[in-house]
């Protein structure tokens, strides 16, 4: 993809996605709402996904090193 059709690409991109959601009908405030919603939704799911794929790589890591033989902490202790 050659870098000077990138901004006129992205353009592209916006006009699909204005023409797909309709947004192109709305007036300006309820494009300001539209799209702040849109992003702040995007937002709380990138976070989520972020919380919780970090604590899922988390635990499985101290499963595999539980299998390994390195347990990071005593069974026993726990229970306690």
């Amino acid at each position: 993809m050659d870098v000077k059709s990138t901004p006129s690409y992205l353009y592209w991109l916006f006009c699909q996605f204005e023409l797909i959601t309709c947004s192109y009908l709305m007036e300006p405030w309820e494009k300001v709402l539209f799209y702040s919603f849109n992003l702040a939704m995007l937002g709380l799911l990138l976070y989520t996904t972020y919380v919780c794929l970090a604590f899922h790589a988390s635990s499985a890591f101290q499963l595999l090193c539980s299998f390994l033989g390195n347990p990071r902490e005593n069974a026993l202790a726990v229970v306690k």
